[in-house]
């Protein structure tokens, strides 16, 4: 088998939309023995796939219907083609996507596992180099850029702040975008302004990627949440056709909900509850066009009747860089996402989520730190899964996803078995 056998399953039950336990039945086997081929190959109950269940497997997959389903994309040429904005292979919005190339795109990711979890290395992006624009404040994006793209051999270039740039000294976006195209093999840009990104990428033909323009999108971010939420679901045994997904906080400035509904739209049946404080709701335009495939959306101001029976919690800092200060008036402690609202409101297996950086300080009202060491907490796997995402994008974008399977070796350090001391026993490297 030329992929993982984690990777191969993972996409088999993508493929077939179906949970564990159903799979398991399908293939005639035990959801124990299923889970134990699910597991990264380091660990001790890791068993090897029986030859006999690959082939059959396979031969569900590449049954007359979903053959003909799975090779339209195939059909359609590379991932980066069908992905490209008027013509040029950029990332800069999530409107790019179709529910069957977001899930290609995670195939790639599934790839990228043994070398985001430092079992492997690649370096499939060798002599490349990534332009870290930044002119807005980051670690996380900046730094996880910067970390997929070297974790594919490729090195980076950071730039951060606008007063440190040439754009303060009156350097047009056009005039920027192109000297740094001179520079460098691809870029990521993260700017204050909505809009300024595709103003970058308007300026060169070398790969560009949104990593967040003030209240417009930020695209890699919303890919690695869907990637989070269907990974723990997959875990959990439950199907994201058909969830209930809870919004929280400031909705109408956070970037990251608007990515991440128009993605969660791409699938079926879906519950919405948008919870915000008066003034911060959704705009809108993004609530339209997320009311789609039987989608159900309902706005709440209070977070006990909304979080009720929520199968996903995804909260969010208020942003208050980008408003007057009485608009966050009403973001009161009755908002803050903390232990005592979840076991009150919700269940065991409720996903609690955020994009981060959350405000720990007294009175911030953000996700409460009671919950770190809460299995339902994913913040951490959720930052984690950010590396394969951005490898995947990176590798799709400069056309490189069929080599890195072939181009792999096992590292020679040695690492911890969880990057946490708190890390659950399902988010190990090992």
């Amino acid at each position: 088998m030329s992929i993982s056998q984690q990777a191969f399953l993972r996409d088999a039950m993508r493929r077939l939309n179906l949970t564990r336990d159903v799979f398991a039945t399908r293939i005639g086997v035990k959801r124990r023995a299923l889970d134990t081929w699910l597991l990264p190959e380091g660990s001790q109950e890791f068993r090897a796939m029986p030859e006999v269940v690959e082939r059959f497997v396979s031969e569900i997959v590449q049954n007359g219907t979903l053959l003909e389903k799975y090779t339209q994309s195939v059909q359609g040429g590379p991932l980066r083609d069908r992905i490209a904005v008027e013509g040029k292979h950029q990332l800069l919005s999530v409107d790019q996507f179709t529910r069957e190339s977001v899930e290609e795109l995670f195939r790639v990711a599934d790839l990228m596992q043994p070398i985001a979890r430092r079992q492997k290395v690649s370096r499939v992006l060798e002599g490349a180099v990534l332009g870290n624009l930044f002119f807005e404040a980051s670690t996380r994006t900046r730094v996880s850029f910067g970390s997929a793209f070297c974790r594919l051999g490729g090195s980076v270039c950071d730039t951060t702040g606008f007063t440190f740039s040439s754009m303060a000294k009156g350097e047009s976006i056009y005039d920027t975008s192109r000297v740094m195209s001179g520079y460098v093999d691809a870029m990521v840009v993260r700017h204050p302004d909505q809009g300024s990104v595709a103003e970058f990428a308007r300026a060169t033909n070398i790969p560009v990627v949104n990593g967040g323009d003030g209240p417009g999108e930020h695209p890699s971010q919303a890919l690695l949440d869907l990637y989070t939420i269907l990974t723990e679901f997959s875990r959990l045994g439950k199907l994201l056709d058909g969830a209930h997904i809870a919004m929280v906080g400031d909705l109408k400035y956070g970037r990251t909900v608007h990515s991440l509904i128009k993605l969660l739209a791409l699938y079926k049946g879906i519950k919405f509850t948008l919870i915000s404080p008066p003034g911060l709701e959704m705009p809108a335009y993004i609530v339209e066009k997320a009311s789609r495939n039987g989608n159900v959306i309902e706005q709440q101001s209070s977070l006990a009747e909304g979080l009720a029976g929520a199968d996903v919690i995804y909260a969010t800092r208020v942003q208050k860089e980008r408003f007057a200060s009485e608009e966050s008036e009403g973001y009161t402690p009755e908002f803050q996402i903390s232990r005592a609202t979840i076991d009150a409101h919700c269940g065991p297996d409720t996903i609690v989520m955020h994009p981060l950086p959350r405000d720990s300080r007294p009175g911030a009202n953000d996700l409460s730190t009671d919950l770190n060491d809460d299995p339902r907490l994913a913040i951490f796997r959720q930052t984690d899964n950010g590396i394969p995402i951005r490898m995947a994008i990176f590798a799709v974008l400069l056309g490189v996803e069929g080599l890195v399977q072939h181009s792999m070796r096992d590292v020679t350090w040695k690492h911890p078995s969880h990057v946490g001391p708190d890390d659950s026993a399902f988010h190990g490297l090992d």
